[in-house]
């Protein structure tokens, strides 16, 4: 069986961007990442089987508070600590930046990768 664990729409104020600006003025940020199991046994109901939400949480939010020029060098390192856990067999994330600083009207720049 195949089993899925996502946050979806975890929000952050952050200060990543290429521009020396966005580093110093920060914009809002939003993270969406799933992570597969390898098993998950339903008559244990053991956390141990699965993975802690609150753990996943933890990852993501400490690795938003590392200012990087880059989204994907953020999104990259989540991946790689989420798949530290144990259990875990693959991870995606989207990480999105609302209001990216370009010219014209944009509402979000995202980067989504997959493990």
């Amino acid at each position: 069986m195949k089993t899925l664990i996502a946050l979806e729409g975890i929000e952050f104020i952050a200060f990543h961007g290429f521009y020396d600006e966005e580093r110093k003025k920060g914009n809002t940020f939003s993270v969406d990442v799933q992570v597969e199991v390898k098993s998950f046994d339903a008559i244990d109901d053991n956390i141990n089987d699965t993975v802690n939400y609150e753990k996943v949480y933890e990852i993501v939010e400490d690795e938003m508070s590392k200012t990087k020029k880059l989204i994907e060098t953020v999104a990259y390192a989540i991946i790689q600590r989420l798949r530290e856990i144990n259990n875990v067999t693959s991870v995606r994330i989207k990480l999105t930046k609302h209001n990216p600083p370009i010219k014209g009207k944009v509402q979000k720049a995202s980067v989504e990768m997959r493990i």
